[in-house]
């Protein structure tokens, strides 16, 4: 991270994040994202915390939003077994 980090998140603040990540289903703005978290959190942990969860595999971060990817998301995962093996057209 390029900039320097004000305040980093405490644990329940992560954990929240992604509670409310889970329960959109869809893809779901910043701003959206921040008007449903039951606390108020500063945009730049906020911030930090999509970083994190990003570089985790767990979130995608795309023009439209933030998507929770992670097995937990049925829809996600529904749509992952209905997609195509690379693997196996390649090559074959």
């Amino acid at each position: 991270m390029a900039e320097t980090v004000l305040h980093y998140p405490r644990l329940d603040t992560v954990l929240m994040v992604e509670r409310a990540l889970k329960d959109a289903e869809l893809t779901i703005s910043k701003s959206e994202l921040q008007r449903r978290l039951p606390k108020q959190v500063m945009r730049q942990t906020l911030l930090v915390i999509l970083e994190y969860l990003e570089e985790k595999g767990m979130i995608m971060i795309g023009d439209k939003g933030v998507l929770w990817v992670h097995n937990e998301n049925p829809k996600m995962k529904k749509l992952l077994e209905a997609s195509v093996d690379v693997s196996r057209t390649r090559g074959s």
